[in-house]
């Protein structure tokens, strides 16, 4: 039986289709539109995940969309009413695409895909928990999701048992800790549902000095987690802004312009807004805890990919295991839908492995290509390469990697959720004092305070980080271990700001943030043998199974996809070599791209 999921029509829309409660294909619509976090129907990652699985869409017997759009209208049509006649103006421009699609959701699917087939409408918070808790190693544990909104819900908790979902307690819209988030991420000048975890990243750089502030105006916190904010300061009830003039003034001046100059304080918005972030974290994992009994979490929604907050509840909260889902904003809901027709609608029970393994296989969901297909690319668009023989490729770029070479690294499935894993990255040499720079500003176009994170080798990874277990899915941040530390100067310590991101604070500086922290990633042979020999054998060279793993994509576009991408993606930037399956691609062997996008340009980047 063949289940297909589907979330669209918010941000990041998704396709994912489930065989007898099995995982088959999971893919993002940006990847194959190119246009970063595409909420259109998802029509081109229905068409992949078909094709994966080698059916059409009549083979479907269920398709499952990830939230109940009535519910929400209903949601929209209640706050507008409650603020109204402010919220006119918003509510006016929101109507129309209610009236034209989504209030037609079924009929919207079934000519989308082409098939009269009986469609499924889970709560949006149902479809997270789903996502958490189905696909992980766990018979049972209690789950926990928070994100910006779903219908109603912000933050939603309660146990999954075998093949069942029990719900025991909710917040509702407007408080919301996704949108307390975002509304900082605004103020802050970067894009809402998009860079909020720019926000995260840039924490660090500043000191906690609004926090007392943000607890004494914006927000009261019990001690179970609960909240409700005062929407005095917020505007997204009513208006086409996160923030309002009171908000402003609260913190000294009005909302930062995008791409200005960053000031102090941002960061210090961002160092508070982070530390009252992992608080509600750790208050509601506690209480989960003490209401559930379970010795297990699952975790989903745009909130779990708080990899610095999740690293906290991890180390200091009540529970001995935890697992979130790679996905976890709305593009996991799509999977959430399907998983969730399966186990609870259909009640079909769940197989969990003896070994303490997921059922994500990675998240390496999506297309890949094979040697044939990635050699007729190269022929037909004649570019140099090189062909290696697949027993030496692991050893040939490990040393190209020693060298200080930065390498796009396009191998296998593609990844399903927003972190690259290994299949779809760019990667270098973590010792490298100068590796971060360089990607950031030559390769990435990005801003230059942003961390990468390392992919270490599973059995290495206490040699390094202060963690006891796997993170394969880059969702836990700990600190290095102190033996491999570099103690700053006191000269050093009085640095302001972005001047202190050249200070290296470890025997891995690359992938060391300037409070000692990094994002890891976990490899290993299970899951992706590949990308675990090159790192071994990176490791059997220098001594070190660390390695820089960044996305494989330029400021403001998704992920690479195709050879294609990957080779432009490899010309528009100061890469230096693009592996493809056992081609290696040089880039100073090749002729410039004509009439193509100037990247430096475009970023106004020297």
């Amino acid at each position: 039986m063949y289940i297909l999921g589907i979330s669209c029509f918010y941000h990041d829309a998704a396709a994912a289709l489930v065989k007898d409660g099995a995982i088959v294909a999971a893919a993002q619509e940006e990847r194959f539109t190119r246009k970063k976090h595409d909420p259109g129907f998802p029509t081109n990652a229905v068409a992949y995940c078909l094709s994966a699985a080698g059916i059409s869409a009549n083979d479907l017997a269920y398709v499952a969309f990830y939230d109940k759009p009535l519910v929400k209208f209903e949601r929209i049509i209640e706050t507008y009413l409650g603020t109204a006649p402010v919220g006119i103006s918003s509510f006016l421009m929101a109507l129309p695409l209610w009236l034209k699609e989504k209030l037609w959701m079924p009929s919207l699917i079934r000519n989308s895909i082409g098939t009269d087939v009986p469609i499924l409408f889970t709560e949006h918070h149902e479809s997270h928990a789903a996502s958490a808790f189905y696909p992980s190693p766990y018979q049972n544990a209690a789950f926990l999701t928070m994100d910006g909104v779903g219908e109603w819900a912000t933050t939603s908790y309660g146990v999954g048992e075998g093949n069942r979902l029990t719900l025991m307690g909710e917040l509702h819209f407007p408080h919301s800790l996704g949108l307390l988030y975002s509304a900082f991420t605004y103020f802050a000048g970067f894009k809402v549902n998009s860079a909020e975890y720019k926000v995260m990243g840039l924490a660090p750089y500043g000191e906690p000095k609004y926090v007392q502030t943000i607890y004494d105006h914006l927000i009261d916190l019990k001690e179970d987690g609960s909240f409700r904010m005062n929407m005095d300061y917020f505007d997204y009830c009513a208006g086409l802004r996160m923030t309002n003039s009171k908000f402003g003034a609260l913190f000294g001046g009005p909302e930062r312009e995008g791409e200005s100059t960053l000031t102090q304080r941002e960061m210090d918005l961002a160092r508070s807004l982070q530390e009252v972030t992992e608080e509600i974290m750790l208050r509601q994992a506690r209480h989960v805890h003490k209401e559930t009994g379970m010795k297990n979490l699952v975790l989903a929604g745009g909130v779990a990919l708080n990899c610095v907050g999740n690293g906290r509840v991890l180390r200091e909260g009540p529970f001995e295991k935890i697992w979130i889902q790679p996905a976890a904003g709305d593009a996991g809901g799509a999977l959430g839908a399907a998983l969730f027709t399966w186990h609870t609608y259909l009640g079909k029970e769940r197989f969990v492995s003896p070994d303490g393994t997921d059922s994500q296989h990675g998240s390496y969901l999506g297309p890949s290509y094979s040697d044939t297909e990635i050699e007729h690319f190269l022929h037909m668009n004649e570019i140099v390469f090189r062909k290696v023989d697949p027993a030496d490729l692991a050893t040939s770029v490990a040393d190209l990697i020693a060298q200080e070479n930065v390498i796009g690294w396009f191998q296998g499935r593609m990844e399903f959720g927003p972190r690259a894993l290994g299949a779809r990255s760019i990667i270098g040499d973590a010792r490298s004092t100068k590796m971060q720079s360089i990607m950031n500003l030559k390769i990435k176009f990005r801003e230059s305070f942003r961390p990468f994170a390392p992919s270490v080798l599973e059995e290495h990874v206490s040699s390094y980080f202060q963690i006891d277990r796997e993170s394969p899915y880059m969702l836990l941040v700990a600190p290095v271990v102190e033996h491999r530390k570099i103690a700053t100067t006191n000269e050093q310590d009085q640095l302001f700001g972005i001047d202190k991101l050249n200070v290296p604070r470890s025997d891995i500086p690359a992938v060391t943030h300037i409070d000692y922290s990094a994002r890891i990633q976990t490899v290993n042979r299970r899951t992706n043998p590949l990308y675990y020999d090159l790192i071994t054998a990176f490791y059997n060279k220098t001594g070190c199974p660390v390695i820089i793993n960044t996305s494989f994509n330029v400021r403001g576009e998704p992920i690479v996809c195709r050879p294609e991408e990957a080779y432009k993606c490899l010309m528009r930037t100061e890469m230096d070599y693009l592996v493809m399956g056992n081609y290696i691609i040089a880039k100073r062997d090749q002729t410039q791209l004509t009439n193509d996008v100037d990247w430096r340009k475009e970023f106004q980047l020297d």
